[in-house]
C-alpha cells in the first residue's frame, strides 16, 4: 500500500510564524542573532583535520546558526562532516559529494528550508537611534518618445 496525502517536508507554502494558524499551533522560531556567534570555538572533532577544513569550521562558528549549534553539542559532529566536504570539493569537485553538501547545510540550518525545519529565524537587527540619511527623490525624466499614429495613405 503507498502512502497518500498528508503533510511532507517543504510542500505547500512556508510557515508564517506572525500567521494566526501558527499562534493557534503555538508554533514560533528561535532567534538567531543576527550578528552571528561571538562564544566560544570548539574543538574541530574529527581526526586528521587539515587547515582548510579547520578554517571552514572556525567560519562556520560565526554564522547565527552556531548559537544554537552551541546548544546541541550532537551536531558538531556533523558540522565537522559538513566541514571536510566542503573542503574536499574545493580540492576535487565531485556531483556526488556536491549534492551531499546540500543535505548538510540543510540539516545544520545553512539554508533557508533548513532554518524553517529546525524552527529557526534570524533575529532582526536592531533599529538605531541616529537618524537616517533622507535620499530626496528626483523629479521623473521626461518622456522623450512617443508612439506615433500613423494615418492611412
Amino acid at each position: 500500500m503507498s502512502s497518500r496525502g498528508g503533510a511532507r517536508n517543504r510542500s505547500g507554502p512556508a510557515v508564517d510564524p506572525s500567521s494566526g494558524r501558527s499562534e493557534r499551533r503555538a508554533l514560533s522560531f528561535q532567534a538567531l542573532p543576527n550578528e552571528g556567534y561571538a562564544g566560544d570555538i570548539p574543538g574541530f572533532p574529527l581526526p586528521d583535520a587539515d587547515a582548510r577544513e579547520v578554517e571552514v569550521w572556525e567560519a562556520s562558528w560565526r554564522t547565527p546558526q552556531a548559537a544554537a549549534w552551541a546548544l546541541e553539542s550532537w551536531r558538531w559532529q556533523v558540522l565537522a562532516e559538513y566541514c571536510r566536504i566542503v573542503a574536499a570539493i574545493e580540492q576535487e569537485p565531485k556531483a556526488a559529494l556536491v549534492a551531499q553538501l546540500h543535505r548538510y547545510r540543510d540539516q545544520l540550518g545553512l539554508t533557508p528550508a533548513g532554518m524553517r525545519e529546525n524552527g529557526w529565524a534570524v533575529a532582526q537587527p536592531e533599529i538605531s537611534s541616529e537618524p537616517s540619511r533622507v535620499v530626496e527623490r528626483k523629479e521623473a525624466p521626461q518622456r522623450r518618445m512617443r508612439a506615433v499614429r500613423s494615418e492611412p495613405a
